[in-house]
Order: C-alpha cells, then structure tokens, then sequence
C-alpha cells in the first residue's frame, strides 16, 4: 500500500472504521433539526424515508454486522448468517422519535465498533470464510467492507429523498442535478 491506500479498492480495515465511526455525526448534523418533511419524504411506493433509514441502520447494528462477524470468527462456514430481516425497524421503530433513533444508533455503532477493535483482527482473520443464507460462502473481510458501502449506501439515499422535495422547485436545474434524475 502506498500512502495508506488500499489500491484497487481493497478493502482496509482502519479506513473502514473511519467511514464507520463517522456514520452517526454524518447523519446528526444532515437530519437533526429539521422540519418532518425533510424526515419523511420518500422515493415513492416501498422506499424509506431518512428516519426510515436510520431506524433500519440500528437494526443492522442489533442483529447484523457483529453477530455476523462472531458467527464467522466462531464457527467459519459450519453455522449460516441467521438471515437479516431488512423490513424489522418498520415494525418496532415506527413510533420513536428521531432524536431517540440518532442516539441509539450513536451508542450501538460507538459499542459495535469497540467490539470489532477489541477482536483484533488481522489479515488471516480477514480471510475466513462464513455462510451467507443467500450468497453462500463470503469472507470476513467482504462482510466489513460490505458495511462500510452499505453505509455510504445509506446517506446517498437519504441525500436522494431529501433532494426529492424541491425536485419541480428547481425548475429547468433538473438538468443538472444528477441526484434528481432516474435512476
């Protein structure tokens, strides 16, 4: 590695964990404050709205990342992922308050992360291999690179809905903002 750089795109565990220790600042200072609006636009039928988003980033920090990583680290491919249920925060966060979800999923990521340093993971660790109930057999190392891009996923889709509300408000700009465009 030259410069601290993963090159082509492998993936680098510390600059992972500063990707994730950022994810709850980031999504703090984009969403705290503002109007319901901003909060509970959508992309249209069976999208989430930002606080959607967030309610389902905690979930992730319940049951997903660490569990996964553990599973791995504890019984390779012999015992799969329990499988993620990716529509569980519509059921049992629909009624918390956004400060609530912002300071949950703060004190989950910041206890999450300690977690993943505490592990002491090295290259060979990276290597192992688990069982994805879908994909079948993945690395620890694509697990954490996967929730680092999940992430990033996350807070396009949330700067997506948000850039939605003004979409006819900009006029003939539609042009040029790509966040407005079809996918």
């Amino acid at each position: 590695m030259s410069g601290g750089i993963a090159p082509n795109g492998a993936f680098d565990l510390e600059e992972g964990l500063a990707v994730l220790e950022r994810t709850p600042g980031t999504l703090r200072a984009i969403l705290l404050g503002l109007p319901a609006p901003w909060l509970e636009i959508d992309e249209g039928p069976d999208t989430w709205s930002p606080r959607q988003v967030v309610a389902h980033l905690i979930v992730g920090e319940e049951t997903d990342w660490i569990a996964r990583t553990r599973r791995i680290l504890d019984h390779g491919q012999s015992l799969a992922f329990e499988p993620f249920d990716r529509f569980r925060h519509l059921r049992i966060y629909d009624q918390v308050s956004l400060v609530e979800l912002l300071d949950r999923f703060e004190r989950l990521r910041r206890d999450n992360l300690t977690v993943l340093r505490g592990l002491g993971l090295t290259k060979e660790h990276l290597r192992l291999e688990g069982t994805h109930p879908e994909f079948g057999r993945v690395t620890l190392e694509q697990l954490l690179a996967t929730w680092v891009a999940h992430d990033l996923g996350h807070l396009v889709q949330i700067a997506r809905c948000m850039a939605r509300r003004y979409r006819e408000a900009v006029g003939p700009w539609t042009a040029y903002l790509s966040v407005l465009r079809p996918k």
